[in-house]
C-alpha cells in the first residue's frame, strides 16, 4: 500500500476491524511514520438480471430492498431481516461465481425467505411477483402456506 503523504511503497497494518460490511485498516508508513486509514471491499462479479421480457439489467440491491419493503409495510419485519434476505441473495450468486440470474430465481428466493419470516408479507410479495389476476390465485397461494416445505 502506497503512503498517501510521502508515496513510499511500504506500510504496516496497525489495526484491522470490520466496518459496515468491509474491512477498516489503520496503517502506518514505515518511511515517514504518518498514519492513515484504508477500507477493503470484496469485489463481486457484475451480476446481470434476466427480466421476464428477455432484457438484461444490472443487479440492484436498492431495487430489491424497495420491493421487499413494499411487501413488509406495517408488518413486524425488521430492517435487519430485510438486509439479511438481500445479503443472502447477493452472497449466493457471488459464491457460485454467477454473473447472470433470472428475475424469477430472485423472486423465488425472496418468497422462500419471506415464507419463514411473515405470511402476510409473503402473500403481498407473491401477489405482485406472480401477478395475481383473480381471487383463485390468492386462495391457491394462501393454501400453499399450509403445506410443508419440500
Amino acid at each position: 500500500m502506497r503512503c498517501p503523504f510521502c508515496g513510499f511503497e511500504d506500510t504496516k497494518v496497525i489495526d484491522s476491524r470490520p466496518a459496515e460490511g468491509r474491512k477498516r485498516r489503520r496503517r502506518e508508513c514505515t518511511n515517514c511514520g504518518r498514519r492513515f486509514t484504508t477500507y477493503e471491499d470484496v469485489e463481486r462479479p457484475l451480476l446481470m438480471v434476466l427480466k421476464k421480457d428477455g432484457s438484461f439489467e444490472p443487479f440492484s440491491r436498492e431495487k430489491l430492498i424497495k420491493g421487499v419493503y413494499n411487501a413488509i409495510k406495517k408488518r413486524p419485519v425488521s430492517v435487519e431481516q430485510v438486509s439479511s434476505i438481500v445479503d443472502y441473495i447477493e452472497n449466493h450468486y457471488a459464491n457460485i461465481m454467477s454473473n447472470q440470474v433470472s428475475s424469477t430465481d430472485i423472486g423465488n428466493m425472496i418468497l422462500e425467505k419471506l415464507r419463514d419470516i411473515d405470511a402476510v408479507a409473503y402473500i403481498r410479495f407473491a401477489s405482485v411477483y406472480k401477478d395475481f389476476s383473480d381471487v383463485e390465485s390468492f386462495i391457491r397461494c394462501i393454501s400453499e402456506l399450509d403445506e410443508p416445505e419440500e
